[in-house]
């Protein structure tokens, strides 16, 4: 039984997908499909979870994740409470884990939790009440679940529900990147035929994360017949730790240009989590082209954010 199951191998909270059984992944990704149209805001507002409160508890910036998490919340009908951890009493000295009690006392029972911290989301589960269920949001560099669950439906929505045809290239800053370690474990779940990581030696992760995948640096070897290229933000912090030795160096080697991008399978998907650096991982050519699946994306965040609220608090 892993932390975020319960003993009858019931989601309790959304912590990660490593481990998030087959079963349970797919369902997640069945019912986003079936509540799309809800999610985009084409039907009426549903009320499953009418009198709940869920509260988005971000102690590091956002906008599409925070966003998406507070529609899907309204839209399934919750109250919907924003915290900001820059205005709150965590400046005074509050810990995280006083902050979600004081909030359960109020009779909040839902978190989405963001926080700069590796498993500070799984800490926080440990110290939440039964009937409190958390989500994590990005916590560190470990995961980004729903990120992982929303690019696994974009994936179905372009290319089927077939993974083990699949042959999926993740491309950029592997090493630091939550959004990397999740979408690696759903793609490993749902089987997909072959998944290549490629990446500057400087930011390619540790040989466990890329367990079964192949794995290399030459960007125009790796694209070769790929039928989906995950592209990931280049963090900029990466080029003041000496990592990358300019944006401009980067984009010749890693950036995806209409030019390389026919190095892929015909319509080959391009996929990015944002927000986007422009002319540094992708071009606008490339970014807003007919391959691009960016903004389908920022929408089945919606509807995959509701189905794991349904799930967890419906």
């Amino acid at each position: 039984m892993t932390p975020q199951l319960d003993s009858d191998g019931r989601l309790r909270h959304l912590l990660t997908l490593d481990g998030l059984p087959r079963a349970t992944l797919l369902q997640l990704l069945d019912r986003a499909g079936q509540i799309r149209d809800a999610a985009v805001g084409r039907v009426g507002k549903r009320t499953v979870l009418a009198g709940t409160a869920v509260c988005t508890l971000f102690f590091e910036p956002s906008t599409r994740t925070r966003s998406s998490f507070q529609l899907a919340a309204q839209r399934l009908g919750a109250d919907v409470l924003n915290f900001d951890a820059s205005t709150s009493s965590t400046r005074k000295g509050e810990t995280a884990r006083d902050t979600l009690r004081n909030l359960e006392a109020m009779g909040v029972r839902g978190f989405v939790v963001r926080h700069p911290d590796d498993g500070a989301v799984q800490a926080l589960a440990d110290a939440a009440g039964e009937g409190t269920a958390l989500v994590n949001a990005g916590d560190g560099r470990s995961a980004h679940p729903t990120q992982g669950l929303l690019d696994m439906l974009t994936l179905r929505q372009a290319k089927g529900s077939d993974f083990s045809r699949l042959k999926v290239l993740i491309v950029g800053d592997v090493k630091h990147s939550r959004v990397a370690r999740s979408d690696l474990h759903a793609l490993r779940t749902l089987g997909a035929g072959e998944i290549r990581v490629c990446a500057p030696e400087s930011l390619l992760p540790e040989t466990d994360v890329t367990s079964g995948c192949a794995v290399g640096s030459d960007f125009d070897a790796m694209l070769e017949g790929v039928d989906a290229v995950m592209m990931l933000r280049l963090q900029r912090e990466r080029m003041e730790e000496g990592l990358v030795p300019s944006l401009e160096d980067y984009h010749a080697r890693y950036g995806l240009t209409a030019g390389r991008l026919r190095r892929a399978a015909p319509n080959a998907a391009v996929l990015h989590p944002g927000p986007i650096n422009r002319g540094v991982e992708i071009t606008d050519e490339v970014a807003d082209g007919p391959q691009s699946w960016v903004l389908r994306q920022v929408a089945n965040g919606v509807a995959v954010r509701m189905a794991v609220l349904e799930h967890l608090l419906g």
